[in-house]
């Protein structure tokens, strides 16, 4: 019989839960989360039976701390084994798993299940990346809509029973703007509004200006050529996808197809304020994917790494 993953000590021991986490967390010495002292000599390991499980004392600002203070564990009283086995979970489930899911998996309260994912998906937002693509490399642009804003007109007028006319649906509905390497990492952004300057800066500060740039027709990237080493384009409304010589944006296309199938599918949803964080979770299973050489053993471990200072409150994330 093949070994199940899940059945792995630490997603049902606590004390190997804790464990495992501090050998990920702490990889280069223990440090302590408030005064940022890394001198083992100074940090003790208190014990006792009155103590809780691995707390230590730093001599160095007086105060006890845990692997779990300044990370995305803090102030949670769900066993760290359960959190582990959310986090893997949510990082081998390529379209996400939803909040009743996890509920029913983990047996927790819902309130708690959705805590945990939204504290989760703050472990997966990569920050401070430098640009994508680079000389010789092709990244792909291009901008989906997907949910209403708030406060967006209805489809059907309320007087009448009929549709808006001259309604096109793109200006009631949110923005998101996605940048992939072909073959490589992706990147999105929800944008109040995806207008020519706000699209055409995203793209300037994201991409290496000597990267090949590929859009479709889009008004939003006119002058991209004056930019970029070149930028290539197909013409959509005309039926035309890819052109000779590999030139498409289907990869990013891709990418939205999944990420639209996922939220439909699974969180059905979302509120726009936390619209940034389902895109983080969609963009970090993509870079950290089967085909880069991660599994989901390592996938997971990723997520761990970015779990310091990443710490919610509820009132952060309350709402739907």
């Amino acid at each position: 019989m093949a070994h199940s993953v899940l059945s792995d000590r630490h997603f049902h021991d606590e004390n190997a839960a804790l464990a495992f986490v501090e050998a990920r967390i702490w990889a280069n010495g223990v440090t302590c989360p408030h005064c940022g002292n890394a001198d083992e000599s100074k940090i003790g390991k208190l014990a006792g039976n009155s103590t809780r499980m691995g707390v230590r004392k730093c001599y160095a600002c007086r105060k006890p701390f845990t692997v779990k203070v300044g990370t995305i564990f803090e102030s949670s009283h769900v066993a760290l084994h359960l959190w582990l086995q959310a986090i893997f979970l949510m990082s081998s489930s390529k379209k996400g798993i939803s909040t009743q899911q996890l509920k029913r998996t983990l047996g927790v309260a819902m309130k708690t299940a959705w805590f945990m994912g939204h504290r989760i998906r703050e472990a997966m937002r990569e920050g401070g990346l430098g640009p994508l693509g680079g000389e010789g490399q092709i990244v792909e642009a291009d901008e989906t809509y997907y949910g209403p804003k708030k406060n967006a007109r209805p489809a059907i007028r309320p007087d009448s029973g009929k549709p808006y006319k001259n309604r096109t649906g793109i200006s009631d509905k949110r923005a998101i703007l996605g940048l992939i390497e072909r073959g490589g990492r992706v990147r999105t952004f929800h944008v109040a509004q995806a207008t020519k300057e706000n699209v055409a800066k995203l793209v300037t500060d994201n991409v290496r200006h000597e990267s090949a740039l590929m859009t479709d027709e889009s008004r939003l990237y006119t002058g991209m050529d004056r930019i970029f080493a070149s930028h290539r384009t197909t013409t959509h409304s005309l039926g035309e996808y890819v052109r000779e010589g590999g030139i498409h944006s289907n990869t990013i296309e891709s990418y939205f197809s999944v990420f639209k199938r996922g939220m439909r599918g699974v969180y059905q949803h979302c509120d726009e304020k936390h619209l940034h964080r389902y895109l983080a979770e969609f963009d970090f299973r993509h870079n950290n994917r089967v085909a880069l050489g991660i599994g989901d053993v390592s996938r997971a471990a990723n997520i761990l790494s970015g779990a310091v200072g990443k710490r919610l409150t509820y009132q952060t994330t309350r709402g739907r």
